[in-house]
């Protein structure tokens, strides 16, 4: 099982860790294209600081976020797991896991990034500011930068497995299974149930949406579940006592669609 990430817009420090070492990174198909962001990213960041942060759609808040990209090579590097903080990490809790679990998480988690394109979360990272929605002067919109390498990379990392894809839209634009990949492909999303007037109404709950995703990782990781592709997938998830709607695609090489319907929001 291959399950595909968000990564957090909020990290984690960099802490004082040995520095980021690119050739070590998991996928190094993805090599040659992650040094093509990083090296424009760093020099954009060191420059006109107001247009670095128009660039990086930060606000005035966040401006000390730029420093953090002039300083990637040198900055010190820690596990992506530990990195990325947030709704969906904070749900997932890695740290907490057992051994076997945590194993399981090395082997079958896949985070997309703006900069590093997609990394396990053992690969060490230093702490960065820049999503896949991003445009670079030089490089033009991330999304479609990371495509042509990750058609190669992404096919093989996920195997003949489940492909359980959690990703945002922004990030999903930067691989989209197909063909028989896209057949043993899974999306979710999370949909708020709730009464009203004896109506029944659904909508999604970003927050919400995020810390489920988190949690069905999780239970999915401590429990030593990996389905062989989607159907297995919703078995599992109800025997896990998630409330879970989906059909088979029409057409064959189409992602599986999983509703997973809740009705109490934490």
């Amino acid at each position: 099982m291959l399950v595909l990430l968000p990564p957090s817009e909020g990290k984690a420090s960099s802490g004082r860790g040995a520095p980021l070492k690119p050739e070590s990174l998991s996928l190094p198909g993805l090599n040659a294209a992650r040094a093509a962001v990083l090296d424009e990213l760093a020099e954009l960041c060191a420059g006109d600081e107001e247009k670095a942060r128009e660039v990086l759609g930060l606000s005035e808040g966040l401006r000390g976020e730029i420093a953090k990209n002039v300083e990637l090579r040198t900055a010190g590097a820690r596990p992506a797991g530990e990195i990325y903080t947030g709704v969906l990490y904070d749900a997932l809790d890695l740290a907490s896991l057992d051994t076997a679990a945590k194993k399981r998480a090395a082997r079958s988690l896949l985070v997309f990034s703006g900069l590093w394109g997609a990394v396990r979360v053992t690969d060490r990272i230093p702490s960065y500011r820049c999503s896949m929605g991003v445009k670079l002067p030089g490089l033009g919109a991330l999304g479609a930068h990371w495509r042509t390498p990750m058609a190669s990379a992404l096919p093989e990392a996920a195997g003949d497995g489940l492909v359980l894809d959690l990703r945002s839209s922004a990030y999903a634009a930067a691989w989209k299974p197909k063909g028989e990949v896209a057949g043993r492909t899974a999306t979710v999303r999370v949909l708020h149930s709730q009464v009203v007037d004896g109506v029944e109404k659904r909508s999604v709950v970003s927050h919400f949406n995020k810390a489920t995703k988190g949690r069905i990782v999780r239970d999915l990781l401590a429990a030593g579940i990996a389905p062989k592709d989607p159907a297995e997938l919703v078995e599992a998830l109800r025997d896990l006592g998630y409330v879970v709607e989906a059909e088979a695609p029409a057409k064959t090489g189409k992602p599986w669609a999983l509703d997973v319907v809740v009705t109490e929001i934490h």
